[in-house]
């Protein structure tokens, strides 16, 4: 969240940057929260004042007429106290829940607009294939190689939902801890995470209040199922204070994840583009302030690593003001070409978050030979989601008859060259 000072004296600003979004955030309720709540601690302070006064008074007088006198004002005053604490608690605890509702603040280089299509293509890398055939999208191509089964996912679970068999199970696998490598070799270290956390952990993150309706969440024990591990990776140390040499810290995870996509409805209806369950490689980065910009580009470079490795041809998207997301100052999207549907698909979001998290969260650091704490920047960047990437292979190495060359990085994951097609 934004801290509480900081809307108090950028308010002009923050006011903007929500409109900018193309959203709503109850900053003047803050404001006018944050003007009641000051007045009543200086009531509250000042009477509390007095009757320390007077309780030493009390202390000293003799006279007992004057100090029964004095105690029953006191008692009055205690009770006013009482009051005026009750009313700051109401005040207060309405002021942290307006304070969640607050977007973080955008940075000055984010495009201006109100939804997706006022992206910025920043870059494209490679050449979009051309095949001597029209090249099939990956539902045809599943069911070619025998490998993705929609129909009966559908049955078990309902729509948006579907199984992998065989050789296209062992490509999702293969794919995972292909990137888990690559980017164990680049620094990161791997997490093993909980896929349930508690409604303070998703408060943590930002994905509460705002985006209740997109979670799944068990009401008899109270967890909630993660929809990305980013949100874990913020709760690693929550309420603690790092000590000095921690940063930067690097950390790399594989993880289900699930999500309503009731933001989605409508979108994405043919093959698996879109589910309520998918898998996703995330790296989450823990720095000091000064580093962020440069940490929020290597994660860049780590994202683009992935394609460039497997020959795939993608782009870099700038994401706008309307389009990004709530805890993000800025976000760089990477899409995947997939020649089967004709469209770019996103695989990834980097995004730096600044302090915002970490203010949720009650994250702080030291730093050698200086005293206090100071928030450190959280960022956090797919690397990459499954089964999109799993579409983009499937698609780009595609061959006439169905059958699916394995890019040769992959190769010694997989234990073959060629899926082949077991359909005519």
């Amino acid at each position: 969240m934004l801290s509480l000072q900081f809307i108090r004296e950028n308010a002009d600003r923050v006011k903007r940057d929500v409109l900018l979004r193309n959203s709503t955030a109850p900053v003047d309720r803050i404001l006018q929260l944050d003007e009641e709540r000051r007045e009543v601690l200086q009531q509250v302070e000042a009477l509390r004042a007095k009757r320390n006064t007077v309780s030493k008074a009390i202390g000293a007088s003799k006279d007992s007429a004057d100090r029964e006198v004095r105690i029953t004002e006191m008692r009055l005053v205690g009770d006013e106290i009482d009051r005026l604490d009750g009313r700051l608690n109401k005040i207060e605890s309405e002021l942290k829940e307006k304070l969640y509702e607050v977007p973080n603040i955008l940075d000055p280089n984010v495009p201006k607009g109100p939804d997706e299509t006022s992206n910025k293509v920043v870059e494209t890398v490679g050449d979009l294939p051309h095949f001597p055939f029209a090249p099939r999208p990956h539902w045809e191509l599943g069911e070619i190689v025998g490998g993705l089964d929609i129909e009966r996912g559908a049955k078990m679970s309902g729509s948006r939902f579907y199984t992998l068999r065989g050789p296209l199970a062992k490509l999702q696998r293969a794919l995972i801890q292909f990137m888990l490598d690559e980017h164990g070799r680049a620094g990161f270290s791997e997490a093993y995470l909980p896929y349930m956390l508690t409604e303070a952990s998703l408060f943590a993150a930002g994905q509460l209040p705002k985006f209740r309706d997109n979670l799944y969440r068990d009401f008899e024990e109270d967890y909630y199922f993660i929809p990305t591990a980013e949100v874990a990776f913020v709760n690693l140390y929550r309420d603690e204070i790092l000590p000095p040499g921690q940063l930067p810290m690097r950390l790399v995870a594989h993880t289900p994840c699930f999500r309503r996509e009731k933001m989605s409805a409508g979108r994405d209806v043919r093959g698996i583009k879109r589910g309520h369950q998918f898998e996703k490689v995330e790296m989450f980065v823990y720095c000091e302030p000064e580093q962020s910009e440069a940490e929020l580009d290597f994660l860049v470079s780590r994202a683009r690593a992935i394609p460039e490795i497997l020959g795939l041809p993608y782009r870099v998207v700038a994401l706008c003001s309307g389009d990004i997301g709530f805890n993000s100052t800025k976000t760089f999207d990477l899409e995947i070409w997939a020649p089967g549907q004709g469209e770019w698909l996103e695989v990834s979001s980097a995004s730096n978050c600044l302090e915002f998290q970490a203010w949720r969260a009650n994250i702080r650091y030291r730093t050698s030979g200086e005293s206090g704490t100071r928030h450190p920047h959280m960022l956090n960047a797919s690397g990459l989601a499954l089964p999109r990437t799993v579409i983009a292979v499937m698609e780009n190495y595609q061959r006439e008859d169905g059958s699916i060359e394995v890019p040769e990085p992959l190769r010694p994951y997989m234990g073959m060259d060629v899926i082949p097609a077991v359909k005519s």
